[in-house]
């Protein structure tokens, strides 16, 4: 399959047209309004400081069903203790900065200033969202991604505190099981998120539950008011059966 050139507006060729390794366009801008017809049809965009800007359908796609999220015996542990705050939306960009600085130390370089400002601009829009994890008034870890419909697309997250993404990934997780949201988006193959439950689909059948997800209303704004407040403690009182 040839890899697709992008015009101006923002369009994009049927995703079972990619690549085997799952790129499918080259070029395009990180506008607010391509970046979520990207989303809304399983493409996401993902390139090095260096390259062009790369968009990419992996198939089979990693996702979490919120309902089949599994919990360890020893997170279960960590969760009882107490020891940890989860927020929503109370500092993006240093969300995404400390991702995005991480990613750097392990030599990889696709969250680019370009990457960081255009979700800045979607997080200005109410479509995207982070998730901290705090400890004794300090961030130590935390999430990031897009919310469309009843669908979170994960992008990165990071940690400075042991298991501090992983309480932020399972506190938001059980939130979104509660909300309705059907899916967790993934994007590629990962042990670690295999280890919480995640597993890979098929694209196609992905493309088919994000747009089922996109059949509900998407919750625009400050998450930190729509799921409950932000200064929620992680504690026994959140617990739940694996």
């Amino acid at each position: 399959m040839p890899v697709f050139r992008l015009v101006k507006k923002p369009l994009f060729p049927p995703v079972a047209w990619s690549e085997t390794n799952g790129l499918l366009a080259v070029g395009g801008d990180l506008s607010p309004e391509r970046l979520l017809a990207a989303y809304a049809q399983g493409i996401f965009p993902w390139f090095g400081e260096t390259d062009p800007i790369l968009w990419w359908s992996p198939d089979p796609r990693l996702v979490l069903f919120p309902n089949r999220l599994h919990i360890s015996r020893s997170m279960r542990h960590v969760l009882k203790q107490g020891n940890f705050q989860v927020t929503y939306d109370r500092c993006f960009r240093e969300v995404i900065t400390s991702c995005r600085k991480l990613r750097q130390e392990a030599g990889e370089t696709w969250i680019t200033e370009a990457m960081l400002e255009a979700y800045c601009r979607l997080h200005e829009r109410g479509f995207a969202h982070s998730v901290e994890t705090w400890q004794q008034g300090r961030l130590a870890g935390g999430l990031y991604g897009i919310s469309l419909g009843a669908c979170f697309f994960g992008e990165s997250m990071f940690t400075r505190v042991s298991n501090a993404s992983k309480v932020a990934l399972i506190t938001l997780t059980r939130t979104l099981q509660t909300r309705g949201f059907l899916l967790i988006d993934c994007q590629n193959d990962s042990q670690h998120l295999r280890s919480l439950g995640a597993e890979l689909m098929p694209r196609q059948t992905f493309i088919k539950t994000i747009a089922a997800a996109l059949e509900q209303t998407t919750q625009q704004g400050d998450w930190g008011n729509w799921l409950g407040g932000n200064d929620r403690h992680v504690d026994r009182d959140d617990q739940q059966s694996d």
